[in-house]
């Protein structure tokens, strides 16, 4: 018989127990960070793959970070901080509660109308909470990790911004933001070669705003821009690759080569 939940929640407590694992039982919250971390990265990596009509690979990352989930859920069982059980029972319950269009008599006529509810369900969490002083003096950000990737960053605080209405209205707009960010970058670099240590904060600062708006691009697109990024870098490695074996081919080192041997190589990897 296929191997069911509850299976992995027994196979994790054997992994953890004094029969088990060495390795198993000396991993702790902090210990497991990286790890957790490390499988949410390359669960999204894989997301592509299934985009493209291979979903095996996603297959097997979501179950290494389930994985992890049923191995912190047992730590913190073993500690007396909450079992897999309060854990399923705690999103299960906060999602029948955020979608009252669906569980309830509330209304959602498209999505957008969805996120508003969803951000105004929070805050009622909050104040039930007992967090009303806390809540005035948070943010609407608040919720977007500083500790994430800036790209998958900057898309969550636009996203966030924009269900309550600070948003462009066109992405023809965001176009315009974007080539007024470019001519001030090229200003900076301007003023840079001119006073080289005082504006190299400027032209930092330029590019983030270049990448921030090509973020909103992507936002309004529907575009998960880390994503995006995660595929062209995926190509240039495969193109750049083909570069370095048909040279090895040719016996010609890469040093070796000029910039226009390694652009013809660069555009026959293209055609291929």
């Amino acid at each position: 018989m296929p191997a069911t939940f509850d299976d992995l929640v027994a196979l994790m407590a054997r992994l953890r127990s004094p029969e088990g694992c060495p390795w198993d039982r000396e991993q702790t919250y902090a210990t497991l960070a990286p790890m957790l971390l490390e499988e949410a990265y390359e669960a999204f990596e894989a997301v592509e793959e299934a985009r493209e009509g291979r979903p095996a690979e996603l297959r097997d990352e979501l179950g290494d970070l389930l994985f992890q989930i049923v191995f912190y859920a047992q730590v913190a069982g073993e500690r007396g901080d909450f079992s897999i059980r309060d854990v399923t029972e705690a999103i299960h319950s906060k999602m029948v509660r955020r979608h009252p269009h669906v569980f309830a008599d509330a209304k959602a006529d498209d999505a957008a109308e969805v996120l508003r509810n969803w951000e105004a369900i929070k805050a009622e969490e909050k104040r039930a909470a007992g967090k009303d002083e806390a809540a005035r003096d948070s943010s609407l950000l608040d919720g977007v990790s500083a500790k994430a990737p800036a790209l998958m960053e900057a898309h969550q605080l636009s996203t966030k911004a924009a269900r309550v209405g600070f948003d462009w209205q066109r992405i023809e707009d965001i176009f315009a933001k974007l080539h007024e960010e470019i001519d001030e970058l090229r200003e900076a670099i301007k003023e840079q070669a001119e006073t080289e240590e005082a504006a190299q904060t400027r032209v930092r600062e330029e590019i983030g705003d270049v990448l921030f708006a090509v973020t909103n691009i992507a936002r309004h697109l529907q575009v998960e821009p880390e994503a995006a990024l995660k595929v062209t870098n995926r190509k240039f490695r495969k193109r750049f690759r083909y570069i370095e074996e048909k040279l090895k081919e040719r016996g010609r080192a890469l040093d070796a080569a000029t910039l226009d041997e390694m652009e013809a190589l660069w555009q026959e990897a293209k055609e291929q």
